[in-house]
């Protein structure tokens, strides 16, 4: 099975070295689900040795070495922080080395500018420090505003931003792998975006509940509504649907609300209505153009449902790349949002309330309060007939 695995590869990269298939989008299916059959280090070891087999003819197939050496630029540039390992640089400079001994200064110069710009971004993401609690950008000498002091604009605005961060952050292989493993290890980014809507929703509702007055209840309801509103202008489905999910949610739902506020609700269930498979929200996404924050958790649902329900090979034990391709249909628009930026203002002491969702309560005591605020209703039991 390893040989024929290998076989198969060596066939697809016979094909994406091909001069006049390599701008095709085959190849960017390839270099983005190709983690699913072949590791990063074994896929760059095989385009090392077609680059260097072909470099030494003399004839019209050394074009097909220049074109194995983009393809290994291009699988380069998009490893993620964990892929890079020492092994896998030092194969690179041992590269450049060798390179600057045959007089290409050229292929030698754009590998090593490469490389070092990799391995600039990897240091940089180890060296972020930690973030800071916003509460600490602020005097805090003064009354602190609440929820309600801000315009809801504003507020859609900043946990635009926040979102944004985090998404930027997720690495295209991170979410294929996922679907496979479950693996935190080998999605950290995934998970902490993942962690960050749990903490939203969470903290949405615990503001609602933590009201003594039901008037500020209904207040806080009512300013959730319009934050939602202006999330999904900002095309922030993500936070469109924490929030939506935290409104939606068994210990909040079961309050008594304003007629207009359980209508509002109800127009805005409409767009991730499972019955016809998400249906609403898919059309609303397809007809979107970027800056957008998409909802991963349908993005992760769908990898995992082609994952089981395909297999990884075919009966004559070639890649079955019918799967990429549904893998690469679905992570390609992924890509295409974080191609784009919004280009919001940090406002300190938007971010100082929100303080990274971490004041939230947990499961059972949002149901306590719940409860406290809408006891249920206590049957008392009949008398026995003897």
């Amino acid at each position: 099975m390893v040989y024929v695995i290998s076989h198969m590869v060596c066939a697809s990269l016979t094909e994406l070295s091909h001069p006049l298939l390599a701008e095709f989008i085959y190849q960017e299916a390839f270099l983005t689900t190709y983690r699913t059959f072949i590791s990063p280090r074994d896929l760059i070891d095989k385009l090392l040795y077609r680059f260097q087999k072909f470099q030494q003819v003399g004839d019209s197939r050394k074009k097909l070495s220049r074109n194995a050496f983009s393809l290994l630029i291009r699988v380069i540039d998009e490893l993620g922080h964990s892929e890079l390992d020492d092994e896998v640089v030092e194969r690179q400079v041992a590269l450049v080395y060798e390179l600057l001994c045959q007089g290409e200064l050229n292929l030698a110069r754009i590998l090593r500018r490469k490389v070092l710009e990799k391995c600039e971004k990897k240091k940089a993401a180890q060296d972020q420090p930690a973030p800071v609690s916003a509460v600490q950008n602020i005097d805090l000498s003064s009354s602190t505003p609440d929820l309600l002091s801000f315009k809801s604009h504003d507020i859609a605005e900043q946990m635009t931003l926040l979102d944004a961060q985090l998404f930027q952050k997720i690495e295209i292989p991170e979410v294929l792998l996922w679907a496979r493993e479950q693996s935190e290890e080998l999605s950290p980014n995934l998970t902490t975006f993942t962690e960050h809507f749990n903490k939203m929703s969470y903290w949405c509702r615990t503001r609602i509940l933590t009201q003594d007055d039901p008037k500020e209840r209904e207040k806080y309801l009512m300013k959730f509504i319009k934050i939602m509103r202006w999330l999904r202008k900002l095309k922030n489905f993500n936070s469109y649907l924490a929030i939506l999910s935290a409104l939606d949610s068994a210990p909040v739902r079961r309050l008594e609300w304003q007629k207009q506020n359980i209508e509002a609700l109800q127009e805005f269930c409409q767009l991730i209505d499972s019955s016809s498979s998400f249906r609403a929200y898919r059309q609303a996404l397809a007809e979107t153009e970027p800056p957008c924050i998409p909802y991963l958790g349908l993005i992760l649902q769908d990898l995992t449902f082609i994952n089981i329900g395909n297999q990884d090979m075919l009966p004559d034990g070639s890649i079955n790349f019918a799967k990429r391709w549904q893998q690469f249909n679905i992570l390609d628009s992924m890509r295409r949002f974080k191609m784009s930026q919004y280009g919001f203002k940090r406002s300190d002491k938007i971010q100082a309330l929100m303080n990274n969702f971490d004041d939230y309560r947990g499961e059972e005591v949002l149901w306590q309060l719940s409860q406290k605020i809408k006891p249920r209703p206590t049957h008392k039991k009949q008398d026995s007939v003897t």
